[in-house]
């Protein structure tokens, strides 16, 4: 059952992000990346690699769709792979071994945490891939904040849906 959730969570992002946000720029600057919500949300306890692969796949449509090859997969790959081991130190030590990622189960300052640190990694990294030089670093801390601060809002804003 949990994998069927998984996928719809999946395929609704994706068109969210496809249809939507990518056409979304502020200041010519920040666009919401929505997408980096779904590696967050894995349980506590799910197998590292399952992880990964389906960072990797939902990296893999975003590039397809957005005509960035490869940024996204590599970015939410590198998330995926780095949200168990943030995860860890976060949750209470007598929790359980499925314990779902949320604001209701982590507390909201723990979870703001988690969500705070991987979507500004990701942020950083796909804009620093994405412009490949550090020319212009202002614009790219710019474009990297910006766009952390926007995903972040949605973010909170969906967790704070998702969570009722």
């Amino acid at each position: 059952m949990e994998h069927v959730e998984r996928l719809v969570v999946f395929v609704v992002l994706l068109v969210v992000q496809v249809l939507i946000l990518n056409h979304i720029c502020l200041f010519q600057v920040a666009t919401p990346l929505l997408y980096v919500f779904f590696p967050i949300t894995f349980r506590r306890g799910t197998p590292k690699w399952m992880i990964l692969l389906w960072s990797f796949g939902l990296g893999l449509m975003v590039d397809m769709f957005s005509n960035t090859p490869g940024l996204a997969t590599g970015c939410l790959t590198l998330i995926g792979f780095i949200q168990p081991y943030l995860l860890e130190p976060l949750v209470p030590r007598d929790s359980a071994e499925n314990l779902k990622t949320s604001a209701a189960t982590l507390g909201v300052s723990k979870f703001a945490t988690l969500c705070t640190i991987l979507v500004a990694l990701y942020c950083l990294l796909f804009f620093a891939l994405e412009s490949f030089t550090f020319f212009s670093w202002q614009l790219w801390l710019l474009r990297a904040g910006g766009s952390a601060l926007l995903t972040l809002v949605l973010v909170f804003a969906v967790e704070s849906i998702r969570s009722r």
